[in-house]
């Protein structure tokens, strides 16, 4: 007969290491749940409150660790981790290592072995939204490592949110977050920019966003993905309603508007140099989204 976790709150302690802003809210939403919690800290009087609450303060990471089948991670950075959990002299053997700092697919490879060099079983993640988010249904948590293991602790995973296992191999939680804060931002910077080039004119940034945010980025930008993302797996850039030379035109004069309103130049100039990349890659008759091609290329280094 093969045993179920148990999925009551009580029955699944966890430890968090690492208090953070976003480790706080990790220990905080988790006592919320009903879990026992146990904490550690480098300064352990960012614990205070915790404590107040019902955690309990471990004098030790080898304390910390031992205290539970389940550590949850949340340091600076993979080297942190090693410096951090190097002291636990041997308490993680056996038990399961969640780490949630950030970094790159190579630096969770060469954890998830770290790990396994010590029995440790390893899961590594990436928490996909700010720490007051935490504990909400539909927060996003990304992992990635073996999946019995991931399966083992879904139940407290999911006590922080909406956990996403996204398969074995541990760098792909890291690779995910990376992709899409990497969207976040060029998505930042595009609306910031775009507010920047209507407020040359006085439109205030309030009555844009509304308009940019509300109105035209779900019905032109966002639908428009969502349904051609499958033509990116196929390679597949039909430029019937729209091709890149249209395209390039469009982005020309992007560009020269931001100079005749003395905004920032260097982004629409950007983009119109990929779109040109394309072109010269033979896409000039696809639509936009065959500058994808570029973009999985690696560019040439430059000195």
């Amino acid at each position: 007969m093969t045993h179920q976790p148990s999925t009551r709150s009580q029955d699944n302690p966890v430890t968090v290491i690492g208090l953070g802003p976003m480790g706080l809210a990790l220990a905080e939403t988790l006592l919320k749940k009903g879990h026992p919690t146990t904490v550690w800290n480098r300064t352990p009087g960012r614990a205070r409150d915790l404590v107040a609450r019902g955690a309990r303060l471990a004098g030790s990471v080898a304390d910390a660790v031992a205290a539970g089948p389940l550590t949850l991670v949340c340091l600076k950075d993979y080297p942190t981790l090693y410096e951090v959990l190097g002291r636990d002299d041997g308490a993680s053997a056996g038990r399961t290592l969640v780490n949630l700092n950030s970094g790159t697919p190579n630096e969770a490879h060469a954890a998830a072995s770290w790990a396994a060099e010590r029995g440790v079983s390893y899961l590594d993640g990436a928490v996909m939204v700010p720490p007051p988010l935490v504990g909400d249904p539909g927060s996003l948590f990304l992992f990635s490592g073996p999946r019995e293991v991931f399966d083992a602790h879904r139940a407290t995973l999911a006590s922080l949110g909406d956990p996403r296992h996204l398969g074995d191999d541990p760098g792909l939680a890291v690779l995910h977050n990376a992709a899409l804060l990497g969207l976040m931002y060029a998505t930042m910077n595009g609306f910031l920019h775009a507010t920047a080039l209507v407020g040359s004119a006085g439109v205030r940034a309030a009555e844009f966003a509304d308009l940019a945010v509300n109105r035209f980025l779900p019905t032109v930008v966002d639908a428009t993905l969502a349904e051609q993302a499958p033509d990116l797996d196929a390679g597949r850039y039909p430029g019937e309603l729209g091709t890149l030379h249209m395209n390039l035109n469009a982005l020309e004069h992007i560009a020269r508007t931001c100079e005749e309103q003395g905004v920032h130049t260097a982004q629409p100039r950007l983009m119109r140099d990929i779109a040109a990349q394309a072109i010269e890659g033979g896409h000039g008759g696809s639509n936009y989204l065959a500058v994808f091609e570029v973009f999985r290329k690696a560019a040439p280094h430059t000195r």
